[in-house]
């Protein structure tokens, strides 16, 4: 790529109380190119992002990271060196020059406003449109970004919007201002497959238009290999290699670059022989529907409904997985939680290990026992304030109360042995809390969690997106351990293909509440017969 450079970070040093995190970072980003800066978790990847706009507090920053100016070309006019600007000339730079995606959504958007109007106050900000032409301009953005009926979102409140269109209202505001550079801290995590697609073609058509730079920060090498032009890549706060991604994925020069591109979930279940058991999980014509407000007058004296989950069959024998897979908005969720017994089903039948729920607390309380369930994000679904040992022997105070103290520690102890943490590794173990664990021993403690009441069944809300790509394959790798020793059945639940390839028996692709094919894994991802289905796998 022959265009000038748009950033030229020097010597990039960042540090906290003096202990150096990223060390010496040297990175250019041209003009309209796609550059991903890749890595782990803690490799220093958003921090060294984020540092460039002093958006990290208590960071100590040192070296240079010129921002040429719009007007400068060829080689002559470094432009301005952000690192050394005053707050106030950075607030000229932020939003306007550079603007940043943020990965979750819901801490970047202000819950007491709709999101048309957050979009809307950067357009007058940035833009100096008024507010009927600014208003239109985020509607307009909202559509780019592929919402449904964008006018109608524009007035709805975060809180109103799934994961997937609270992250395209975010993408919105950044792209509000029409940026030179945008730093998109991995944009895509909280969408489905399809909209991923159409996010990076918008990302991709705004720079045809606008000469836009990208600077992507990611662990999804998919991802990367699809939308990037170069990528480099970053381990403990060094930059390790880089390069055209074509180059660098075709024979990585680094240790740490091959291993993340092995980094692939392998398939590595076995299929129980049948053994006449009737099915752990059935369900038969399950509906689910939730209430809605009616626009206008009839608005205030009945409500709507929503049919979020339509005459859905499913079957779950011991010892298999069933994967569930879809959009955002296909139902998948929405029937876990009434699978759960969260959710009561408005009709069908549901039964669980032969017995249905009755959703009265104590006499569920032995289906709880049979079947858990393991959430997408374990620093949520853990209590800061809760030590290992509680957290992970909740479950026995309520399922096993004869049990004392002493044998009830063992226990802990063996199951936390079990998904691969022991006291040799983390001393003190029962001791600590989930804050001083990474995010995939964290989520080896919510399998913890759940196992100690020993199920026969695991519901898997989309288990491993948070996590690295590393990771997550160590984290399949010990539910299909688990599986096999323990016989345990899964009920998945996630839009990522990868995953259900790795560790599905069965599989069923839900779209709008309904189901649109099922069968054998192999069977639905070799030949599918739906067009949907096509459409899920081509892009993947």
């Amino acid at each position: 790529m022959n265009a000038p450079v748009l950033l030229d970070v020097q010597g990039l040093t960042v540090a906290f109380d003096g202990k150096p995190v990223v060390h010496r970072l040297d990175l250019q980003v041209r003009a309209g190119e796609k550059l991903a800066l890749v890595g782990e978790s803690g490799s220093g990847k958003t921090v060294s992002a984020l540092s460039l706009l002093r958006l990290v507090p208590g960071a100590e920053v040192e070296g240079r990271a010129w921002l040429r100016d719009a007007g400068d070309a060829g080689a002559q006019g470094q432009g301005r060196d952000l690192l050394s600007l005053s707050e106030r000339e950075l607030r000229g730079v932020r939003g306007q020059d550079i603007a940043v995606i943020f990965q979750e959504p819901m801490t970047a958007l202000n819950p007491l406003y709709p999101v048309g109007d957050q979009i809307a106050e950067v357009v007058e900000l940035k833009q100096g449109l008024g507010k009927a032409e600014a208003w239109q301009r985020a509607v307009q953005l909202l559509a780019d970004t592929g919402i449904p009926e964008p006018e109608r979102r524009a007035r709805a409140f975060p809180h109103q919007l799934s994961g997937g269109q609270r992250q395209r209202a975010v993408i919105a505001m950044a792209l509000a201002g029409e940026p030179r550079l945008l730093l998109a801290d991995e944009p895509t995590t909280a969408l489905d497959v399809t909209v991923r697609q159409q996010i990076l073609d918008l990302l991709a058509q705004l720079q045809q238009r606008i000469g836009m730079a990208v600077l992507l920060i990611t662990h999804d090498l998919n991802l990367v290999r699809r939308f990037a032009d170069r990528v480099a890549v970053m381990e403990h706060g060094r930059l390790v290699e880089q390069g055209p991604v074509a180059e660098v994925f075709a024979a990585p020069r680094h240790p740490y670059t091959r291993k993340l591109l092995d980094s692939v979930p392998e398939r590595d279940v076995v299929a129980p022989a049948p053994s006449g058991q009737p099915p752990i999980l059935l369900g038969r014509r399950l509906v689910v529907r939730y209430p809605v407000p009616l626009g206008g007058l009839k608005g205030w004296f009945r409500k709507g409904r929503f049919d979020a989950v339509k005459g859905v069959d499913l079957e779950l024998a011991p010892g298999r997985t069933l994967g569930v897979i879809g959009e955002s908005g296909s139902g998948k969720s929405t029937l876990a939680l009434a699978a759960l017994g969260l959710l009561r089903p408005d009709e069908g039948e549901l039964r669980i290990d032969g017995r249905g729920w009755q959703y009265v607390q104590k006499a569920d309380r032995p289906l709880r026992r049979v079947m858990q369930v393991v959430f997408q994000d374990p620093f949520s679904s853990l209590s800061p304030r809760m030590t290992v040992e509680a957290l992970v022997g909740e479950g026995l105070t309520v399922h096993a109360p004869h049990l004392g103290p002493e044998e009830r520690r063992e226990r802990v102890r063996a199951v936390l042995a079990d998904v691969g943490l022991t006291e040799a590794q983390f001393p003190g173990l029962l001791s600590r809390y989930p804050h001083e664990f990474s995010g995939g021993q964290r989520q080896r403690l919510a399998i913890a969690r759940a196992l100690i009441v020993e199920p026969r069944l695991l519901v898997l809300d989309e288990p491993t997106s948070a996590l690295d790509v590393t990771i997550q394959k160590q984290v399949l790798q010990l539910l299909q351990r688990l599986q096999r020793e323990h016989g345990l059945a899964y009920l998945l639940i996630t839009h990522d293909v990868q995953v259900i390839r790795a560790m599905a028996h069965d599989v069923i692709v839900m779209k709008d509440g309904e189901v649109v094919e099922r069968g054998p894994v192999d069977e639905v991802l070799a030949r599918p017969q739906h067009p949907y289905t096509r459409t899920l796998l081509a892009a993947a």
